[in-house]
């Protein structure tokens, strides 16, 4: 199986920052009166005062006052699945796991749309809240192995040096950048 991060790997450019950005201007009255708080949460994180996962949760607070949150999330497809890469397009299998730090509830529709499988972050739909880690870094190698500790992936894509423990259990690993691949840098392939 091939392995891929999905935000600024096979979508760019990140799909919460895209997902947020049209809440806002469909549903300014959602989004408006929680943006101050996360302003002032991603300035903590930047000052190394707060995690990832409590910014992460800050920022999707507005779901709490949405309404159709999966009529949204389809619209927000249906505007945005353009920004899949064509070169993903051409390669993809039904057999490749997408592993992000992304909420699950946002992925799924366009993971099932396109017959892939997916490992994300496990976020509250209507809260914003996340159960259990965000899915980033070795918690999706963890993510990975509990799906089945003999798994293999021949190769890993992602945009990110972040992502190195998922190239290290690769047989091959590439850096995608606005949707040019090249081998991982910090690694010999297999």
């Amino acid at each position: 199986m091939n392995t891929y991060d999905f935000d600024k790997t096979i979508f760019y450019p990140d799909s919460s920052a895209c997902f947020v950005r049209f809440c806002l201007l469909r549903h300014p009255g959602a989004v408006l009166p929680t943006l101050p708080k996360s302003l002032a949460m991603a300035f903590r994180y930047w000052r190394g005062k707060a995690d990832a996962k409590a910014v992460k949760q800050q920022l999707f607070s507005f779901l709490t006052r949405l309404g159709d949150v999966d009529r949204t999330v389809a619209r927000f497809w249906e505007k945005n699945e353009r920004r899949i890469g064509a070169w993903y397009l051409a390669q993809k299998q039904s057999t490749d796991l997408i592993l992000s730090a992304s909420p699950r509830f946002l992925l799924e529709p366009v993971c099932k749309k396109l017959g892939v499988n997916l490992i994300a972050t496990e976020m509250d739909r209507f809260t914003g809240e996340i159960r259990g880690l965000n899915c980033h870094d070795s918690e999706k190698v963890r993510r990975f192995y509990a799906l089945d500790p003999r798994a293999k992936t021949e190769a890993f894509y992602s945009d990110s040096l972040t992502d190195s423990p998922m190239a290290e259990i690769a047989d091959r690993a590439f850096l995608v950048k606005k949707h040019r691949i090249r081998p991982w840098p910090t690694l010999r392939t297999k």
